[in-house]
């Protein structure tokens, strides 16, 4: 990988820990010995100087790695950064009163702009993760800044067998800092893109909703097959069924992907794109991270996403004056539209039975109708899942770590900082987790809350074989017989419970067209095991769909 990134040179120091590291480098770059690990790392810098280039500095265990600070330091503030390479003993030995040990991660602190400790790999999962490990700190040493980083490798014995004649082919992640160059872009990204048999752009989060970007992303929608969820742009693609209701899926994975945006919530969309075997996967980065979502990243573009859409846009148009439709192309992306169509379509016309889905698809149905001003926050788990199903328009939601902490308190807040309606469609175990969102004497009648209650953590009903547990309903679902009725009484809250679906439309009505001075909350008692069932037999409604239309039984 150092030879993939361009590192041409290394200083390294005497040992039998690092010897491995050290063989290797001899075998494919020029190496330099020094003995005093003091002065080998100002040995590094004065190369990577000359060179303007960085450089290895290959240190044995134990207080070696130490030696190294004050080189590392000068090297980071020079905006010169040293490539300091440390082998390590077996992690189960640090601390056991060993030879040469001591905690070596972290160890050079903030004089490194990175810090990475190698897993030993035994299965391709861990060396994809080696892999990535590599070129985050490679891409880091030059950054901003052009600190230096730190590899720390542990390494069990035996350590000295040479038998292995060449060093494996491994990935390099490349990065592109536009700054914005349209050009680069295109020279990097959107012409692969355009010229790919099966394009894919997929959306994750925007953090902030345009107008802009969603009529950009469906301009190419036609050119190029997008897939994006209601957390990105104001229409969403409800990529669980399409995964779990389409019998030959493979013939949808794409060969170039560009990822835009931060995270996904579809499982099933994220293990279909890591299985795809793209030939090219680049992604849209504002600050720059590496994010190898799809464990198949060929490098990152720091842009933000509109710049990004926006040449993809003009070079889509442009081709299209020009009379240069790509019909491959098209195609892969009318196919893709064609999976959404039918899934809406079905949706559309499916009359689900009173559980969850059924309040969130009613809910959606109603908010259609009202052209008031208003913003919907959901809360994490099922909620947002069942957004990610029916909503039609752009949604709010915590997706930074995905917690179930805090979705009323930020609904509440942005309720503060605006005087449109702001709905919050939250689960139980949220609502009573973050209940002291509503002890606020400063809210007002325009949060609305819609209060999913099916007296437990509902999504763990659906991953498979955990409810075979004795321990599953009380310690992993967390059940309980809590409503809300006592909280919006003591906060002045506006409440209507329903347990059905007649008490449902009416309690929806009455949440969406009353005039109130505090907020309003509709408790909607279900079944977690009923609510389970009820997207189950949607799925199965849609394949039954499906295999119909397509001549099968």
């Amino acid at each position: 990988m150092l030879i993939a990134h361009g590192v041409k040179k290394a200083v390294v120091c005497p040992g039998s820990r690092n010897a491995p590291i050290v063989h290797n480098l001899n075998e494919c770059m020029d190496c330099y010995p020094v003995t005093d690990e003091r002065s080998a790392g100002f040995y590094a810098l004065g190369m990577s100087l000359a060179d303007d280039t960085p450089v290895v500095v290959c240190v044995t265990s134990g207080t070696a790695l130490l030696n190294l600070a004050p080189a590392v330091a000068e090297a980071s503030y020079r905006h010169h950064g040293l490539i300091v390479i440390s082998a390590d003993r077996p992690r189960a030995w640090i601390g056991q009163l060993d030879g040469q040990t001591l905690p070596q991660h972290d160890a050079l602190g903030c004089f490194v702009g990175k810090c990475v400790d190698l897993p030993e790999p035994h299965d391709d999962e861990e060396r994809w993760y080696c892999n990535r490990l590599v070129n985050e700190a490679l891409l880091s040493v030059r950054s901003r800044g052009q600190m230096s980083v730190h590899i720390n490798v542990p390494i069990s014995e035996p350590l000295f067998e040479f038998g292995t004649k060449f060093l494996p082919s491994e990935r390099k992640i490349s990065f592109v800092k536009t700054g914005f160059d349209a050009v680069a872009f295109e020279q990097h990204v959107s012409d692969g893109l355009l010229a790919a048999r099966r394009p894919m752009v997929v959306v994750g989060q925007i953090n902030s909703p345009s107008c802009g970007f969603e009529k950009l992303l469906t301009q190419i929608s036609e050119r190029i097959a997008v897939l994006s969820e209601p957390l990105s742009v104001g229409f969403g693609c409800a990529f669980d069924l399409v995964l779990s209701c389409v019998p030959n899926i493979s013939d949808y994975k794409p060969d170039f992907l560009l990822y835009i945006g931060e995270t996904l919530v579809s499982k099933r969309l994220k293990r279909f794109l890591r299985q795809a075997g793209c030939h090219e996967c680049w992604a849209v980065s504002e600050n720059g991270g590496v994010h190898d979502t799809f464990m198949n990243l060929s490098g990152v573009v720091e842009c933000t996403p509109m710049d990004a859409i926006s040449v993809i846009a003009k070079q889509v148009v442009d081709e299209q004056a020009c009379g240069n439709r790509k019909t491959d192309a098209c195609d892969f992306a009318g196919a893709w539209n064609g999976l959404f169509g039918k899934i809406d379509e079905c949706l559309n016309t499916y009359e689900p039975v009173y559980s969850q889905f059924a309040v969130v698809k009613l809910f959606e149905q109603s908010l259609r109708k009202f052209d008031y001003k208003w913003h919907v926050h959901y809360a994490n788990s099922n909620a947002v899942r069942l957004a990610c199903m029916c909503a039609s328009h752009y949604i709010w939601c915590n997706r930074g770590v995905n917690g179930i902490e805090g979705s009323l308190s930020v609904a509440a807040g942005f309720s503060l900082a605006t005087a449109d309606i702001v709905f919050c469609v939250i689960g139980d175990l949220s609502f009573f987790y973050d209940q002291n969102a509503l002890w606020n004497t400063n809210l007002d009648g325009n949060l609305r809350i819609i209060l999913l209650n099916n007296s437990c953590g509902g999504i763990f009903y659906s991953l498979k074989g955990l409810h075979d547990s004795p321990a599953f309903e009380q310690f992993v679902a967390g059940a309980h017989a809590t409503d809300a009725k006592g909280i919006c009484i003591q906060n002045n809250v506006g409440y209507f419970a329903a347990n059905d679906m007649d008490s449902l439309r009416s309690g929806i009505n009455w949440i969406m067209t009353s005039k109130a001075e505090r907020p309003m909350l509709l408790e909607v008692f279900t079944d977690a095991k009923q609510d389970n069932e009820a997207i189950k037999e949607l799925t199965y409604k849609i394949q039954q769909q499906w295999h119909k239309e397509n001549g099968k039984r």
